[in-house]
């Protein structure tokens, strides 16, 4: 990720938290929980999907969704919780802000020897998420015709990796 892009996040985190979008928050295990499980649920309905051919549309839509709330499980182990408004570019930012460094030391520890790869990985897995968003956005509220199921595929993969990776991220916590 550019340098440019981290300053735009930091600058719409800080916005965010300034008019109460996002704000600290203190843990309940319930809250923590719910957003897990609605993780699972998400990426198994995403896999269950794609398995059966259902809907290519529901693959993309329910695999960002399994990112989206470990996403949000993570930014409330870090102590902050979005409102309603713009969750999602709320979380977007908030990721980048806060689970960049922890993302770039779990991949740094597990390629201790390709460090470049490692901060790579993090990037990738930054994107993939950004990317995500983006296209359930445009398939869920813009796009008309039938989705590949390439795509599908490649939503469904994006997801499993990052729900994966956050996963051992907030073990760790």
């Amino acid at each position: 990720m550019d340098e440019k892009r981290l300053k735009i996040a930091e600058d719409n985190f800080r916005r965010y938290l300034r008019d109460n979008l996002i704000r600290k928050s203190a843990f309940q295990d319930i809250i923590y929980k719910t957003y897990i499980n609605n993780s699972f649920e998400s990426l198994k309905v995403a896999e269950e999907l794609f398995k059966n051919k259902t809907s290519s549309l529901w693959v993309v839509v329910s695999s960002y969704y399994s990112m989206f709330y470990i996403a949000n499980a993570y930014a409330y182990k870090k102590g902050y919780k979005a409102s309603h408004e713009i969750v999602h570019q709320i979380i977007n930012e908030a990721l980048i802000v806060l689970a960049r460094h922890d993302l770039e030391k779990h991949f740094l520890e597990e390629y201790e020897e390709e460090k470049l790869k490692a901060l790579s990985a993090s990037q990738n897995l930054l994107d993939a998420y950004e990317s995500e968003k983006l296209k359930r956005s445009e398939f869920q509220y813009e796009t008309t015709g039938e989705i590949k199921e390439s795509k599908a595929n490649t939503s469904l993969t994006r997801a499993k990796k990052f729900v994966e990776v956050m996963r051992e991220i907030l073990s760790r916590k």
